[in-house]
């Protein structure tokens, strides 16, 4: 467990942790996996340390160069929206701090993840090999584009939001595999669950969202 590994090295953020989980299964998180992923995962070692204090607040938190880590909260939904079963191999667009990352290594067989601001990249590759985590893979480039070279993926994170889904990412996809990403403009995007079933692509609604920019070949700035 991550959490007993880290627990010899100075973490007297346990109680913390175990206060999250209780405020998101409070707020309806079920899922013993992923309520299992927050417990053992060390927020604290992805947000910059003059606001470490406040990390395991559910809420949003900057991490620098314009990005934040998202709200516990809305990673939980996340994870919960995709079905985990711990078998599948998952590409993450926007690897950010990292927490992501290492929330997503606990639910899944496998981790492709994919950053294009280097200097988050450098430093999330640091801390996720601190943990370590076994089962996670980074590329820096551009996330639009997807990684084609480990697809097909059963599993896509999409971590910014877009006014559609990249084609890259849909070629991506396996066969029943699921896409969470915020689709729309930026005042009124919608979290969408994208899945390849026998019958083509169908999208799903779950609700409003508020997410930094898709930059990239097929984001907003294309």
């Amino acid at each position: 467990m991550v959490a007993a590994r880290l627990s010899g090295a100075g973490d007297t953020f346990g109680g913390y942790r175990t206060r999250l989980v209780e405020q998101l299964r409070a707020q309806g998180i079920r899922d013993l996996a992923v309520l299992r992923a927050f417990a053992e995962t060390p927020r604290h070692l992805f947000v910059p340390g003059a606001i470490r204090h406040r990390a395991y607040e559910d809420t949003a938190l900057p991490i620098g160069g314009g990005q934040t880590i998202s709200r516990p909260l809305t990673q939980a939904r996340y994870l919960v929206a995709l079905r985990f079963t711990g078998q599948e191999r998952v590409l993450e667009v926007g690897t950010g701090s990292g927490y992501q990352t290492a929330l997503l290594a606990a639910v899944a067989a496998q981790v492709f993840t994919v950053e294009r601001v280097r200097e988050l990249a450098e430093a999330a590759q640091q801390l996720l090999r601190q943990l370590p985590l076994s089962n996670v893979s980074m590329l820096l480039g551009d996330g639009t584009l997807g990684w084609s070279a480990y697809a097909p993926y059963d599993a896509i994170v999409v971590a910014a939001g877009g006014p559609t889904v990249p084609p890259p990412l849909i070629g991506q996809m396996a066969d029943g595999g699921r896409l969470l990403m915020p689709i729309g403009p930026a005042q009124a995007q919608v979290l969408t669950l994208v899945e390849r079933t026998p019958g083509g692509v169908r999208h799903t609604s779950l609700g409003d969202a508020s997410f930094v920019p898709l930059l990239g070949e097929h984001g907003v700035d294309a």
